[in-house]
């Protein structure tokens, strides 16, 4: 049945008692041109119906919410802590002042004040400055420490391990050098003000998967969108490196029945290392072809896979090599040098075997493996505790983290944990706040930006009633790019809920 004329549908209006963050976006008017079927016309007045009816249940529960506010009060939490940030203007002159200062690229200064305007520090000395600032702050009594960096994480991809539609850390597929893991972060995750209230104001999020399992970029730790998140992108290109040990259980006394001998598992070893090696040795073939006119004049068609490859060819991007064992370590370091890549390594198990050789490179080394167990029986009961003050003596960036996987997300919050068990075993406190700080942002890029207080550098720093290297600190108030942010999380919420619950009765 045709219609004469066409027709808008007018969106209804929520009620006003929704959260900012809970109301949908108002859709734009859908126009239902001439000769739009019946059925079609039937169907949207059905939905425009379902509409109106959802519309009245959410106002009839906002009645019962607003009278149960009114008679409870506000929550405890979120809100009480929002409500106590100071409001920011990017034209205004901070002052923060009377906190011990540690800058971690120089000297400590205590009492140290530090001047901000915006999302820049102005300045940061032993003395107050000559201008009168806009606003003061009184930290007196607490330590301001640069925010801390994750180099590798899965925070925002990942939620609750058992929710399997929580999971987007990995991707299908050997090679997948254009997965760009930064564009999946979920700004809501329960997981990232829980990191945050332990010091963590920035984190580089990368993606699972196969050998090349794609890019990697750095994000904040605060912001309603993954655009505004996003600080840095891409960052590196990840590599995990095959396993190079083998089993030598004999097959009779194997578990499974798809054991293989050990020449056969050197074989898959051996074809796996130049299968990855055949894969870069394509993208530069790619890349050489991309200069060069074809005889017919019409351009090569764009691989998005090798495109992606391209800035590692040019030397523009750096790899970052997820490898354990000693014997991956040398493979990937010897390999490295023959593509004259730059390379990172990540995970780094057995990477104090090979501290000289890593030195000699000048290659990081970002340390998941404090709390790891010792790899073989024997290895001393501290070996991976002393693993970061090893690679330090040897002339090696160490770096910590807690790693990438869904596991690891949740125990993002202890990273400052790591960095103190190393230097309870022979790690320089200097050496272990620049693994936090400065070390990650200077091998993600962003050393003019991020990891230490410096003038013209971001204001983005925390305090905390001690040393963040103490495991009895807590960090009390935290500024990213200026801005103050909220330190609560479900954790804290919890607490408050749990704190006041009724005692049992006395019998």
């Amino acid at each position: 049945m045709p219609l004469s004329a066409p027709m808008e549908i007018t969106p209804v209006s929520l009620p006003r008692c929704l959260p900012q963050r809970v109301r949908p976006r108002r859709a734009h008017p859908v126009p239902i041109k001439p000769g739009l079927r019946f059925r079609q016309a039937t169907a949207i007045t059905a939905t425009m119906s379902a509409t109106k009816s959802i519309s009245t249940s959410l106002a009839v529960l906002c009645a019962l919410v607003a009278n149960v506010t009114a008679q409870v009060g506000e929550p405890r939490g979120v809100i009480q802590s929002k409500a106590l940030l100071a409001p920011w203007s990017p034209e205004e002159t901070v002052l923060y002042s009377g906190a011990t200062v540690h800058t971690v690229s120089g000297e400590t200064l205590s009492p140290g004040f530090l001047l901000a305007k915006g999302t820049k520090i102005l300045s940061v000395s032993k003395t107050a400055p000559p201008a009168k600032p806009d606003r003061t702050v009184d930290l007196k009594g607490l330590h301001l420490f640069p925010g801390i960096i994750l180099p590798t994480t899965s925070l925002g991809l990942t939620e609750i391990s058992a929710v399997r539609a929580t999971q987007d850390t990995t991707e299908t597929g050997t090679f997948t050098p254009d997965v760009r893991a930064w564009l999946s972060v979920n700004p809501d995750s329960e997981l990232i003000p829980v990191a945050r209230a332990n010091g963590i104001t920035h984190a580089l999020v990368l993606p699972l998967g196969g050998m090349v399992s794609g890019q990697s970029g750095v994000i904040s730790l605060a912001g309603w969108t993954m655009e505004e998140m996003t600080v840095k992108a891409p960052v590196a290109l990840h590599v995990f490196w095959p396993a190079m040990q083998l089993n030598v259980t004999p097959k009779e006394l194997a578990r499974s029945t798809m054991a293989k001998s050990p020449d056969d598992q050197a074989k898959q070893r051996t074809k796996r290392v130049k299968e990855l090696d055949d894969f870069f040795a394509e993208a530069h073939a790619y890349a050489n072809a991309r200069g060069v006119t074809p005889k017919d004049g019409k351009p090569a068609p764009r691989v998005p896979a090798w495109e992606a490859v391209l800035p590692v060819v040019r030397g523009e991007l750096p790899l970052i090599v997820h490898a354990d064992d000693v014997r991956q370590i040398k493979a990937a370091l010897s390999w490295s040098e023959s593509r004259k890549y730059k390379i990172a390594i990540s995970g780094g198990r057995d990477a104090w075997r090979v501290a000289d050789e890593l030195a000699a490179k000048k290659v990081p080394v970002i340390f998941e493996s404090t709390f790891d167990q010792p790899a073989r029986d024997s290895d001393a009961y501290d070996t991976q505790f002393k693993g970061a003050a090893t690679l330090h003596k040897a002339g090696v960036k160490v770096l910590f983290s807690e790693g990438s996987g869904a596991s690891a997300a949740s125990f993002a919050r202890n990273v400052p944990y790591a960095a103190a068990q190393a230097v309870a075993f022979g790690l320089p406190e200097a050496e272990a706040l620049k693994g936090l700080t400065l070390y990650p942002a200077q091998v993600l890029g962003l050393e003019k930006r991020l990891g230490s207080l410096d003038a013209e550098k971001e204001a983005t720093f925390f305090a905390s009633d001690g040393n963040i290297l103490d495991l009895r600190s807590n960090v009390k108030r935290m500024w990213i790019a200026g801005r103050e942010v909220p330190l609560d999380s479900r954790h804290t919420r919890l607490y408050e809920k749990y704190k006041g619950r009724p005692t049992p009765a006395a019998k």
